[in-house]
């Protein structure tokens, strides 16, 4: 019994910490359908960024490396349950990549646009989700210490192929914007495609989660965990501390601005596509902090509850803001240029709130589904 409790308290910290990610992507989300009449773009640009906006968006880039971090302990997890072979877990992690890479190509597409096809698919963060389970599936049968310091060698040095670029008639185009280079291939028939999330760096931090597996034995004393968690998480932000204070490798360099809180957006304004050395250790060492503080103090059911349903969180919150957007346009009409938008960045909190309140109990009711199925489709939402 004790054994079980130790087990549930293990996994509920997790699925806390992906809830908690999961609603900053929501204020994000929020943000891109009701605040697109101040557009941030990628490096959020000090002098026309307002700072409210500025770390609003800031918030969100904790999202997807933390995400990926945990979708790599999660096939650790799942993989070392009783009589789970390695051939099934990398089954597992095939089938459920296909399948969201499909996702992405078709309902997450369309819950943007409302329109199919698009002129732009935007190959974001379930395409490159569903890519990194592959090579991660391809990955199991390396020993973990080649594990590790190939997730070390692709998250710190990838960096270094920042300045390898290839025309877009050249056969290695397309290959290397998917891989490392944000770019926008031509599909045909006038529709195109924008590698938003280029891969390799997610290999990197997939392949790095699924190494941190091995935190999570059940014979591992629980606090032996935290505090690896916590010496983890803290190297991790010491070194881009002096990464940044080097001013040299791992992202672009930050400047002093007109003012004190100008300088500090600069000296957080880390590249996300792809993630930087620099944004990855931010990123990832605030992420195991809070997962070994969430392990400690454990109150933390409903967000546990929004974590443990993470695909049906995704699908069903986009559609939900995009019918939100559409009504509220239909009652007050556009007050934004041709879109409707809320008038101040508070609001997107406030309303980021409310979706998320309403979106408990639908995740509610769907966990309760998924835990009492025995259908093997449920397992991948």
């Amino acid at each position: 019994m004790q054994a079980n409790a130790t087990l549930n308290e293990r996994l509920a910290s997790i699925d806390a910490l992906r809830g908690l990610v999961m609603l900053l992507m929501l204020v994000d989300h929020v943000r891109e359908f009701f605040y697109l009449h101040q557009q941030v773009s990628d490096p959020m640009l000090i002098g026309s960024t307002p700072p409210a906006l500025f770390f609003t968006r800031l918030t969100s880039h904790f999202c997807a490396p933390v995400f990926v971090l945990l979708t790599g302990l999660g096939a650790w997890l799942h993989g070392n349950k009783a009589g789970r072979t390695r051939t099934e877990t990398a089954t597992y992690l095939a089938k459920r990549g296909l399948l969201l890479i499909g996702l992405e190509l078709s309902v997450v597409t369309y819950a943007w646009s409302f329109a199919y096809p698009p002129k732009m698919f935007y190959l974001q963060v379930i395409w490159v989700i569903g890519l990194s389970m592959l090579a991660l599936a391809a990955l199991l049968w390396v020993p973990r210490t080649l594990q590790v310091a190939l997730a070390c060698l692709i998250v710190c040095g990838h960096n270094a192929l920042d300045s390898i670029h290839f025309a877009q008639d050249a056969p290695g185009f397309i290959p290397w914007a998917i891989l490392h280079d944000r770019s926008v291939i031509d599909v045909g028939f006038g529709i195109q495609a924008r590698s938003s999330y280029p891969l390799l760096p997610w290999i990197g931090i997939i392949l790095l989660g699924y190494t941190l597996g091995a935190w999570y034995d059940p014979r591992m004393d629980p606090r032996s965990r935290q505090r690896r968690l916590i010496a983890a998480g803290c190297t991790w932000l010491a070194g881009v501390t002096v990464l940044r204070v080097l001013n040299t490798y791992g992202d672009r360099p930050w400047l002093a601005g007109d003012t004190t809180v100008q300088t500090v957006m600069s000296f957080f304004n880390l590249t996300k596509y792809p993630p930087s050395l620099q944004f990855s250790l931010l990123t990832l060492g605030a992420g195991l902090l809070v997962l070994a503080w969430l392990e400690r103090v454990r109150p933390w059911r409903r967000l546990a509850e929004i974590g443990s349903v993470p695909l049906f969180f995704y699908i069903t919150h986009l559609y939900a803001l995009h019918l939100l957007y559409l009504l509220l346009g239909a009652v007050f009409g556009p007050n934004q240029g041709a879109r409707y938008g809320l008038g101040a960045v508070w609001q997107i909190w406030a309303l980021s709130v409310a979706v998320a309140l309403a979106m408990y109990w639908p995740c509610r009711w769907f966990a309760r589904i998924r835990r009492g199925s025995s259908a093997v489709w449920i397992r991948y939402f």
